[in-house]
């Protein structure tokens, strides 16, 4: 119980949240990492996996080789990234490590959102003339928008919580106050960093949850087939 009350005091104490190593700015670089990289690997992985679910070809291929990543731990991408000449530009590491770890979910839940998508309702779009990209646009789309949004939550919650690990090559976000907790043998500290990663993961959830339902392009409608 001491370190729990020991980081409810170190919560309220406001000199943690001011200044370049406080709270406030450590969660300003907490969502700059995770938003560029959940927002790059979405750039990447969506328009792959919707596609591919389209067409109906290389979709598992293409999981099963993104899947292959997720048995690599991200911290040994990231110090091996950072090894490299990349180690020289500031928090590319980070960045390109975060990505290859937000890509799979991503793609994996897009494409078996397409490929779920009843095909007597696409057929019965193609047989009142729908071409490709008004049946991709109008039906696949719409019904598998659920599953595609399961994909987007999911990397964007994994992404917040492994962001901690930029601490691990000298970046910033929230993993420096964990970080920071260690070196100073400061348990309160420490949780208090862990505490306020989580209640961001679980922010980000609930915000792209509400978010999916008001921007369901089935909203209000029955989701035939989905």
């Amino acid at each position: 119980m001491n370190a729990i009350s020991g980081a409810y005091d170190w919560l309220t104490t406001s000199a943690n949240w001011q200044g370049e190593k406080g709270v406030w700015h450590r969660l300003a670089e907490h969502l700059y990492f995770s938003g560029v990289c959940l927002a790059v690997a979405c750039l990447i992985a969506l328009p792959v996996a919707l596609l591919l679910g389209h067409i109906g070809k290389g979709g598992a291929l293409a999981v099963n080789i993104s899947n292959v990543g997720r048995a690599v731990p991200t911290l040994a991408v990231l110090i091996l990234l950072t090894l490299t000449p990349l180690g020289e530009h500031g928090d590319m590491p980070t960045l390109i490590a975060l990505v290859l770890f937000a890509v799979p979910p991503l793609l994996t839940n897009a494409y078996i959102g397409m490929r779920e998508v009843d095909h007597s309702v696409v057929e019965a779009a193609r047989g009142m003339g729908m071409s490709g990209r008004q049946l991709f646009a109008r039906v696949e789309l719409p019904l598998a928008y659920p599953m595609v949004m399961t994909g987007i939550r999911s990397a964007a919650v994994q992404v917040v919580a492994t962001a901690t690990l930029a601490a691990m090559a000298g970046e910033g976000g929230l993993g420096r106050i964990i970080t920071a907790g260690f070196n100073l043998q400061n348990t309160p500290q420490v949780v208090a960093g862990a505490f306020l990663v989580a209640l961001l993961a679980l922010f980000v959830e609930g915000v792209l949850v509400l978010a999916g339902r008001l921007l369901d392009p089935m909203r209000g409608r029955s989701r035939v087939g989905g």
